[in-house]
């Protein structure tokens, strides 16, 4: 394994280990050791450190990137001020860097004046100067390009072309999260294979038997986990009721071995009246202290873990929604620009082919100002897809992260409450050795307890949706 290259799978932030290496989703990784616990420790871009091995997939073979050539044989050189981009998708484009316009089509005429009607050129939208829809075909140290692969070319958000509806589409947003499409899902594995772990089986949303979208996946484990929390809370005001139960017996028993009656008796069979009250004096006081070990060392746990556990599920509660928030909102601005760019892209077209009817020197000014929207359009719905996928690849991670704490949690509460009832059965033992048959089928039952089993049972009833949340494509 050490020294294989793997490709990530999901962005990984780095704050979940002291020596962390950050990546985003589809970066290529070396792998320099691998540890127990699901972590190994890899090297990007000259930087070591440590990931989830669940976070990447490892590749058969290494991954190379191989300069490309600036033009293809037998091709003239490009007019000046053009050059030659290539999309993440194979295919290349053109980009004049006066004007910036860009075409898919080789350019041969003079710089600004594209060779086909500007129907037919996409714009590629930029970020901060930097065409983010491919390299330049004469830099050559360029990071890796991405390694998924869509199911068609799609056109720029700046694009003229065809509209989105005739493009293959490849991912399907449901309630502001995006999943690979059905009919184009890839397969995907499992981040915990076998072990119906909480982290794979909640990222829909439930629906109702009418099909109504009602609570997300979260929220149902949040509902397990504070139904678990009551359930504690019952189990401890069923120990304090039993604990009144042992005071009262003990105080009436006390008090029937203080009473005088048959006082008289004389001889043997005096003595023999004397220590049976006597023995009921003991047994009030072995009575007593039963109640107070339940106190301490049942009750008491009980209620501590409760109130701790509470004030987890509320800060997990509020973690998770606050992502969510933040994930839906950007979705808005994603289809606000998306809606821009549309606008923009029909305002282009409707003054193109008002140039092809009449030119004029104010119907090409129009067009510039036109075309120039409709790239600022293009860059700000790329802006804002880039920040939709920032929070979804924050809210992924941190769904992944908290549902594993979750999972944690519910084991230690489980676990915990077991270990107690124990100790109450323990304590009925050594109080009351007569009664031991009353306690033997509760003990039996007990040690038979299974979090894991009791988790893939409940899991198989619940779970949501075991398809993961992948980036938005435009």
């Amino acid at each position: 394994m050490s020294g294989s290259l793997c490709k990530s799978l999901y962005g990984f932030s780095g704050e979940q280990h002291q020596q962390g290496l950050r990546f985003e989703a589809g970066e290529i990784i070396k792998v320099l050791q691998v540890a127990d616990g699901g972590w190994w420790e890899g090297e990007r871009d000259g930087v070591r450190g440590w990931f989830p091995a669940s976070y990447v997939q490892i590749l058969e073979k290494p991954v190379s990137v191989s300069p490309l050539p600036e033009d293809e044989p037998g091709n003239s050189p490009l007019p000046e001020g053009w050059q030659s981009y290539m999309s993440p998708q194979g295919r290349q484009y053109y980009v004049n860097t006066f004007t910036k316009e860009t075409t898919w089509e080789r350019p041969t005429n003079s710089p600004g004046t594209p060779k086909s009607p500007l129907s037919q050129k996409n714009s590629i939208p930029t970020v901060n100067g930097y065409h983010t829809s491919g390299s330049p075909l004469h830099q050559p140290d360029q990071p890796h390009p991405s390694l998924r692969k869509p199911s068609s070319d799609l056109q720029s958000p700046g694009s003229t072309s065809p509209s989105r509806k005739q493009i293959k589409e490849t991912t399907i947003t449901i309630n502001c999260v995006t999943f690979p499409h059905p009919n184009t899902m890839p397969e995907q594995e499992l981040l915990k294979p076998g072990e119906w772990s909480y982290c794979d089986y909640f990222w829909d949303d439930k629906k109702d038997p009418q099909g109504n979208t009602s609570v997300t996946g979260f929220e149902v484990l949040l509902q397990k986990q504070l139904k678990g929390k009551q359930m504690q809370k019952e189990m401890a005001e069923f120990i304090r009721e039993r604990i009144k139960i042992e005071e009262e017996y003990a105080k009436s028993l006390s008090k029937l071995s203080q009473i005088s009656l048959a006082a008289q008796e004389e001889g043997t069979l005096g003595e023999a009246w004397a220590q049976l009250k006597k023995s009921l004096a003991d047994e009030a006081e072995v009575h007593l202290k039963f109640s107070s070990k339940l106190q301490s060392e049942v009750e008491k746990p009980l209620l501590t873990f409760r109130d701790n556990f509470k004030k987890d599920m509320k800060k997990f509660d509020h973690h998770i929604t606050d992502l969510r928030k933040q994930l839906a909102s950007r979705y808005a601005a994603v289809e606000k620009a998306r809606k821009a760019l549309t606008d923009r892209q029909k305002d282009l077209e409707m003054k193109t082919q008002q140039l092809e009817i009449k030119l004029s020197n104010k119907t090409e000014e129009d067009i510039k100002k036109a075309r120039r929207k409709s790239t600022q359009a293009g860059d700000e719905l790329m802006r804002c897809v880039d920040l939709y996928n920032q929070a979804q690849s924050k809210w992924f991670e941190e769904m992944v992260t908290t549902t594993l704490e979750l999972e944690r949690l519910e084991v230690e509460r489980v676990e915990m409450i077991r270990q107690h009832l124990c100790q109450y059965t323990q304590l009925r033992h050594e109080t009351d050795m007569f009664n031991q048959s009353t306690v033997e089928t509760v003990d039996q039952l007990l040690q038979k307890v299974e979090p894991a089993k009791d988790r893939e049972l409940w899991v198989k009833e619940h779970k949501t949706g075991d398809i993961r949340p992948v980036d938005m494509d435009i």
